[in-house]
């Protein structure tokens, strides 16, 4: 069994930083793909960003030059730095990590974390 574990979530003012942490644990093989997606009530859930275990990125429109994602490969622990946060980027961001388990290529997700911005 994997678990994807969220921090760093919170409330913060309309311009200001907040860093988001997940990390992975349990039967790992490999770690591809790490990713950042978040839900409003009432719509689907979007990708934020992503990056592969090559650190390739990738980017939703509404965040780039804001959000920047990394990854501790040693730790099996994805980060997004959020910077520039503005109201419309309130929501539940959730984790997702696409796990190798012996040779089977796994989707995980977090619990999600709250991160809300006031204007």
């Amino acid at each position: 069994q994997v678990q994807l574990v969220e921090s760093g979530g919170g409330l913060v003012q309309f311009g200001g930083s907040l860093r988001l942490s997940c990390a992975a644990s349990g039967s790992i093989f490999s770690i591809n793909a790490m990713g950042w997606y978040r839900q409003v009530p009432g719509k689907e859930r979007e990708l934020v960003a992503a990056i592969t275990s090559g650190r390739n990125t990738n980017y939703a429109d509404s965040v780039k030059g804001r959000f920047t994602i990394s990854r501790d490969n040693a730790k099996n622990t994805v980060y997004l730095q959020m910077n520039s946060l503005k109201p419309e980027d309130t929501a539940v961001y959730y984790c997702n990590a696409r796990v190798v388990v012996t040779i089977f290529e796994y989707d995980y997700w977090g619990q999600g974390t709250q991160v809300t911005v006031s204007s």
